[in-house]
């Protein structure tokens, strides 16, 4: 019941505040990674994969002890907290919901450079079908990474879960990259957020299908998911694009080189308002699990 309590008060927090705005701990917590990035692996990309080993040690092992230590002190208050530091569920909407509005107006240039802080292709000759595309794909993902993951890893292990989930996917987003300076430096940080990730990915993909064209939702899962480069994002994005009946993937451009990503989903291109609809499903995903949280715990409570 107490790390119950703590996910609504967690969840209610983020609601009312949003992300912090002056020191935030992901903050510092990047400077550090970027610090021992440039020790450990140098500008040229020398550490092998046992440097990223124990980089990612370094970084995300002493918070998770700290982290288990401060609930022994403070108990929910500090669950709570630490939920409240690693959700993202606030944040996603303030920067998903300027790219609809933009698109909804006509600015084009606004949109792209709206949508340009979720997402790493490049989106400076992305169309108005590109920007909501690539905004649809940002907040369905981002949904899994940002919130649900987080939620999952909280109730499995309370605060020192919750901090050492956030901070491996914080370490895959600095780390995690294919190319010559992080591809044995990051294999550590990728390989330990895609296991990570595995559980809740797949009951965020669950979660989009029961939430919108279920048989559909479904079909698009066990068909296209596996064609995608991630087996964790696949499962998210065709089932969220196939509960939402629209089509998601296609060509985007990453530092300069376009790729030609399988399709996802069944119907028409995304569109500006399905941003906002593929925001709200994250917003009803999150009522449902607390709501079967909430039941589930008033029957073991009984």
């Amino acid at each position: 019941m107490s790390l119950l309590l703590g996910a609504l008060a967690g969840v209610a927090l983020d609601a009312r505040f949003g992300e912090v705005r002056r020191w935030h701990p992901l903050v510092g917590f990047g400077r550090l990674a970027q610090w021992l990035e440039g020790r450990l692996n140098g500008a040229g990309g020398r550490g092998g994969r046992a440097h990223g080993v124990l980089g990612w040690c370094l970084a995300v092992l002493p918070p998770v002890l700290l982290a288990g230590w401060l609930g022994t002190r403070f108990g929910g208050w500090w669950d709570a907290l630490a939920l409240y530091f690693a959700l993202g569920l606030n944040s996603l909407a303030q920067h998903a919901l300027p790219v609809a509005q933009a698109l909804r107006l006509g600015q084009l240039d606004e949109a792209r450079r709206r949508v340009g802080y979720l997402v790493s292709r490049d989106t400076t000759q992305l169309d108005a079908a590109g920007v909501a595309r690539a905004g649809t794909e940002s907040v369905l993902e981002n949904g899994s990474d940002a919130v649900f993951a987080a939620l999952f890893w909280f109730l499995v292990g309370g605060a020192p879960g919750v901090v050492l989930y956030r901070l491996a996917n914080t370490l895959d987003a600095m780390w995690g990259y294919r190319n010559a300076r992080f591809e044995r430096f990051g294999w550590a940080a990728a390989r330990i957020d895609d296991a990570l990730n595995y559980v809740p990915a797949r009951l965020v993909a669950i979660t989009y299908a029961l939430l919108g064209d279920t048989r559909r939702a479904l079909r698009c899962w066990r068909r296209q998911a596996p064609q995608w480069d991630s087996p964790n994002a696949g499962p998210v994005m065709a089932a969220g694009a196939g509960a939402l009946g629209l089509s998601l993937g296609g060509a985007a451009s990453y530092h300069g080189c376009e790729e030609q990503r399988p399709r996802l989903g069944e119907g028409p291109p995304a569109r500006a308002r399905d941003i906002e609809r593929a925001l709200n499903r994250v917003y009803a995903g999150v009522l449902l699990w607390l709501a079967l949280l909430l039941a589930v715990g008033g029957v073991l409570h009984a």
